[in-house]
């Protein structure tokens, strides 16, 4: 998700692989089933590649505009208008806060193990 909105719309760029090569107009669920069959270093790599990439943007986003960096407004338009950098990492933080209350959810149901 992270590569989608920093590289795609914040910079209008290519995602990169495996993200480029997929056809997916013939496989809109491509990114839920894709990773069953890789092993877990595999996705470590893919994981460990998407976090080197997201930190070069953002350092590469301060080294250019500074403290303005925040203000820039994302290339590509969304159906929110041009957004800026503020709104796309608020927005990542708010899904990924999602998610992990949904691991959190999922960890009780198993176990019965509550986080703080």
């Amino acid at each position: 998700m992270e590569i989608d909105w920093l590289a795609g719309d914040f910079l209008d760029t290519p995602l990169g692989e495996p993200w480029d090569s997929v056809d997916w107009d013939a496989d809109r669920d491509w990114e839920w089933h894709s990773a069953a069959d890789d092993s877990p270093e595999e996705l470590r790599r893919l994981f460990d590649d998407s976090t080197a990439r997201v930190d070069s943007i953002l350092d590469d986003a301060v080294r250019v505009h500074g403290a303005g960096a925040l203000d820039v407004l994302a290339k590509r338009e969304q159906r929110h208008g041009r957004v800026n950098l503020r709104w796309i990492l608020v927005h990542l933080i708010e899904e990924e806060a999602r998610h992990l209350g949904h691991a959190d959810l999922l960890r009780e149901a198993i176990d019965g193990s509550v986080g703080d």
